[in-house]
């Protein structure tokens, strides 16, 4: 049975996410939703952060009849998921920092989370970590200029090593032994950052836990909309999007790529 999954995103990072559920559940109908217009999310205005996202996600997940919605970013999943869940009937997935995995992982009980400047001083980050890593050393790194750097990865164009060794600078300069990527986006520079720190820093991300994740709830979830619904991949975004990014959609074989109108609508 197929059924509609709308993936929400502040830029192309989400795809990390979402190709691992495509991995795990390939006969699935994927909506990827990104609002380019407001990127970073990692600098934005709490109630900012949480209008503007029900503002986009609810008319879409509507109209297209989703089965579950899927909040591919960091950090809007640490502040946008209660109004979301009031708005709709289905299940909606947040995304947290693998902290609970990192701290079973580290030998040393030293450990680091690198994720934008919002994730880093949320409450709930503080939580994970008081939960799941009390017996670590943890810590946090801010930074929105890696976003924009996955984001220029995308689009095809190079990515700076020393640019972004000046930006690992502070990581490199611990003795952690594991790294939480806690920004979708980061997963897309997982081997330039594994060249910055080397080998002795394992890097973990939360893409194959909320696959499963998805899995679990689309097997429990029997309120599907609409069973014939046809496998593949669209694409709606705010904003404007740059050729190259448009020709990464299309290698990543999504159907349609298309903006978002102005009334909030989709030309579907």
């Amino acid at each position: 049975m197929s059924r509609s999954i709308l993936v929400f995103d502040s830029g192309v990072g989400g795809l990390s996410i979402l190709t691992e559920m495509q991995k795990l559940l390939p006969q699935h109908h994927y909506h990827y939703l990104f609002d380019h217009a407001r990127l970073p999310y990692g600098e934005l205005d709490e109630q900012v952060l949480i209008d503007g996202c029900v503002a986009l996600i609810v008319p879409v997940a509507q109209q297209i009849q989703a089965d579950i919605v899927v909040i591919a970013c960091n950090s809007a999943s640490t502040l946008v998921l209660p109004a979301l869940r009031a708005m709709l009937a289905i299940p909606v997935v947040g995304v947290v920092p693998a902290i609970k995995p990192a701290a079973q992982l580290s030998r040393s009980k030293h450990i680091g989370l690198l994720a934008t400047p919002g994730t880093i001083k949320r409450h709930y980050t503080h939580q994970l970590i008081a939960e799941y890593a009390s017996d670590c050393h943890v810590e946090l790194f801010g930074s929105s200029e890696l976003v924009m750097i996955a984001e220029q990865k995308c689009a095809g164009l190079p990515v700076s090593q020393q640019q972004l060794a000046q930006l690992l600078g502070p990581v490199s300069q611990t003795t952690i032994d594991v790294l939480v990527l806690g920004c979708t986006h980061f997963p897309m520079l997982k081997e330039e950052i594994a060249s910055v720190l080397g080998h002795g820093v394992t890097l973990l991300d939360s893409g194959e836990a909320i696959a499963r994740r998805v899995q679990q709830l689309l097997a429990d979830n029997t309120h599907s909309c609409d069973i014939n619904i046809e496998r593949g991949a669209d694409a709606y975004y705010t904003g404007t999007i740059t050729e190259g990014l448009k020709q990464l959609l299309v290698s990543k074989g999504f159907n349609a790529i298309k903006k978002l109108t102005a009334n909030g609508q989709l030309d579907i």
